[in-house]
């Protein structure tokens, strides 16, 4: 498959991120509110007002389902909707389309508006999934004996983290404050985190519900599609806070998720199979085909008032297990799956010093600190920085991007007079 073109002529551009092949959904600010998009070239398609204008059905005979400002409503009407409205969109939307004229006037600019969250997010769990990046973590802790815990190569490893503290990209996040304890100490003390991290991943959103078990198939048929996420983490404070449940405070800072959710539907193309497995998986968590995608993923860090620095590459074809697994596990126990659900997929690092996925990684804890473009070094994040998520799919003649997913650091708030020691 080559590019597919479109009347809107950013859309046809050399290594333009959302050509005709990608159509991906987001929110945008209008009117006091939010309305529905989908971006093309560099333009938002309206889609709220199309609907509200009678000038597209989004599922037949169920009325207008966009007036929430996000694509929640939509994506739980399921797998025939989302190939309807797709199939829509790319007639509307292709060169020759009878109805260019018309459409134009539904074009916003992405430069002139302000991106909001474009599905309310359930819940939110994160995974533990990358073997570059488990193997690098457990190293550093553990020595390379005892890297992977003993259960890893069996089992998708994650947590239940925070719905409510995911955000869109383009938030700033500040830093937190939590227990630390210095190496040299007998007891902790309560401050801001000086080992605040990133972490790169992708995350795959629910479309469709389940109660009870499902496999692997079939999970792969409830995510609707995908979009960059970065998960922010204090170490020092997950450090002293995770045995034996795990991380808690360290993780619900903030979860930054990228603007664009790519439909599953523009990633068929570029599926890849997960590596060869180390050990052999019990028959639940087999995999009909493959599951992951050929996604390059780069990472740049910007001080404050300062030029980027790209500090990691690395690929999603790097994962362990797909989400589609980790999805299927997730129902193991009966737990059901909602609409909006967000499935992290854990930190993508490659096998080379620069594909990794974390600062935690890249500097390996703190031991050799990475060099910017002007000099400074970073050993973990400072206030003002900017963390700046990329990733696209490469076809033939086009590609499916992204876009970005960004987040600034700020300063920690002043501790109240009653937590002060």
């Amino acid at each position: 498959m080559g590019l597919e073109r479109s009347w809107v002529e950013s859309a046809n551009a050399p290594g333009a991120d959302f050509p005709l092949n990608n159509l991906p959904l987001g929110a945008f600010a209008a009117g006091g509110g939010a309305h529905c998009g989908v971006a093309i070239g560099d333009s938002i398609l309206d889609v709220t007002r199309l609907e509200a204008d009678g000038r597209i059905e989004i599922a037949p005979g169920a009325g207008a389902i966009l007036g929430e400002g996000d694509w929640t409503a939509f994506i739980a009407r399921g797998p025939g909707t989302w190939a309807r409205l797709r199939a829509a969109l790319t007639e509307m939307l292709a060169e020759g389309s009878e109805d260019a004229d018309i459409l134009a006037a539904y074009l916003v600019a992405q430069a002139d508006v302000a991106m909001a969250m474009p599905v309310r997010v359930s819940e939110f769990t994160d995974f533990y999934a990358g073997r570059h990046h488990a193997t690098n973590v457990g190293t550093m802790f553990r020595g390379p004996e005892n890297a992977l815990p003993a259960n890893w190569l069996s089992i998708p490893i994650g947590y239940n983290g925070r719905a409510s503290s995911v955000v869109v990209s383009g938030t700033d996040v500040t830093r937190p404050r939590g227990q630390v304890k210095d190496a040299d100490a007998d007891l902790p003390r309560f401050a801001p985190s000086a080992r605040f991290d990133f972490e790169l991943e992708l995350g795959a959103i629910v479309g469709q519900p389940s109660d009870g078990m499902v496999s692997v198939a079939e999970a792969d048929e409830m995510i609707f599609g995908y979009v960059l996420l970065n998960d922010w983490s204090a170490r020092d404070i997950q450090a002293w806070e995770y045995q034996p449940l795990g991380p808690f405070q360290s993780k619900a800072t903030a979860t930054s998720i990228g603007p664009w959710i790519v439909p599953k539907a523009a990633l068929e193309p570029f599926r890849v199979a997960t590596p060869e497995r180390a050990r052999a998986l019990l028959a639940y968590l087999h995999e009909p085909g493959p599951m992951l995608y050929d996604i390059a993923l780069e990472v740049a860090l910007a001080p404050a008032g300062g030029r980027e620095t790209v500090i990691a590459r690395t690929n999603y074809r790097e994962m362990y297990y797909s989400s589609a697994q980790q999805l299927a596990h997730h129902t193991t126990s009966g737990c059901p799956m909602r609409v909006g659900d967000l499935i992290g997929s854990g930190t993508i690092s490659g096998p080379e010093p620069d594909a990794r996925g974390s600062l935690l990684e890249l500097s390996w804890g703190g031991a050799s600190p990475v060099t910017l473009e002007a000099g400074e070094t970073r050993r973990f994040l400072e206030d003002g920085d900017t963390l700046i998520l990329r990733g696209a799919a490469e076809g033939d003649g086009y590609r499916i991007g992204f876009g970005s997913c960004t987040g600034t650091v700020r300063p920690a708030r002043e501790l109240p007079d009653w937590a002060k020691d």
